[in-house]
């Protein structure tokens, strides 16, 4: 069985932010320009209004947007943010399956994971919005990590950053050129990275997709993944 708490904490491992503190009852990030997750703040459990404003004070005092994320069973603090103006921001959907889901194993020459990654993978997130910063991110996770490059005949065909912590592995920065779309490069990534997450340790595989990203996700359910939580983030 996947458990979403293992999920959240996989997600958190495998995309880690550059600096993690408590500040009252709120987990606090520095993202060092690694985007959205690595950047919000989250609860712990129970919080006041004072504690949420010094939360705020800290995510100004690190020159950060106030922005938090908002997990099963956060309801308060959404409805809180609400009232004080914040937006609902990428609602995501975590897609998950058991290792074992993701068969046939794809052709060893469609895809294969390496690490550090070549410059090839660093042109292919480059030309897909992940710079530097999200470089950065993928280099902080712990290992067993790897990345992931597509090959469609001669060409390179698509890029992706697969981690693994306590049993459980994440897809991460899937990137696939427009030109190499619909041509299955998205599956072989997909079955590959299980293969490698396998060999690693891990039971399950699991990615997280914003809820208006309509083709990725139909990607991942024609793979057999499982819709198996979602969040989302307030954002002033």
């Amino acid at each position: 069985m996947i458990l979403l708490s293992d999920l959240f904490a996989a997600n958190e491992a495998t995309w880690p932010a550059l600096r993690r503190f408590a500040s009252g009852g709120f987990t606090l990030r520095e993202g060092g320009g690694g985007g959205r997750r690595v950047s919000s703040a989250s609860c712990d459990g129970d919080w006041t209004e004072d504690q949420l404003e010094q939360a705020e004070a800290a995510m100004t005092g690190l020159g950060q947007r106030l922005q938090f994320m908002i997990r099963p069973g956060d309801d308060s603090l959404d409805g809180s943010l609400a009232w004080r103006g914040y937006q609902v921001a990428d609602p995501t959907v975590i897609y998950a399956a058991p290792i074992a889901t993701f068969k046939p194993a794809p052709d060893p020459m469609t895809a294969f994971p390496h690490w550090p990654p070549l410059a090839i993978t660093r042109s292919l997130w480059a030309n897909g919005g992940i710079g530097p910063a999200r470089l950065a991110v993928m280099h902080r996770a712990p290992a067993p990590r790897a990345a992931l490059l597509g090959r469609r005949g001669d060409r390179p065909s698509g890029a992706a950053f697969v981690a693994v912590h306590d049993r459980t592995a994440m897809l991460h920065a899937l990137v696939v050129p427009e030109p190499m779309r619909r041509a299955g490069v998205g599956g072989s990534l997909l079955r590959r990275a299980a293969v490698w997450a396998g060999e690693n340790g891990a039971l399950a595989l699991a990615v997280a997709v914003t809820e208006a990203n309509g083709p990725a996700r139909a990607l991942y359910a024609s793979l057999g993944m499982k819709a198996v939580g979602q969040y989302h983030y307030r954002v002033k």
